[in-house]
């Protein structure tokens, strides 16, 4: 069964820092591209990071130079450190595994950010 566990979201004041990690079933993990999304109350699903099998990285403008993600195929597992967090950042964070015949998503993790 595949599976996508997040963990890390919570409240921090603007400017401070969070990390998010999702373990994911190795037969998913290995060979595919992981993503983070998020989603903000009203607003649709955007990308916000990606990393390939080979680690290669795509970040959404918006967090360039504050975000950064990366993976540890030992451990199957996916980060997001985000730094000099903004309230805009505020949303739900999914973790994400682009297999190539579909997309699985894990549960989500709020991330609030306070002003």
């Amino acid at each position: 069964q595949v599976q996508l566990v997040e963990s890390g979201g919570g409240l921090v004041q603007a400017g401070g820092s969070l990390r998010l990690s999702c373990a994911a079933s190795r037969s998913i993990f290995s060979t595919n591209p992981m993503g983070w999304y998020r989603q903000a109350p009203g607003k649709q699903r955007e990308l916000v990071a990606v990393i390939t099998s080979g680690g290669s990285t795509n970040y959404a403008d918006s967090v360039k130079g504050r975000f950064t993600i990366s993976r540890d195929n030992a451990k199957n597992t996916v980060y997001l450190q985000m730094n000099s967090l903004k309230p805009e950042d505020t949303a739900v964070y999914y973790c994400n595994a682009q297999a190539p015949t579909r997309y699985y998503w894990g549960q989500g993790t709020q991330v609030t950010v306070s002003s």
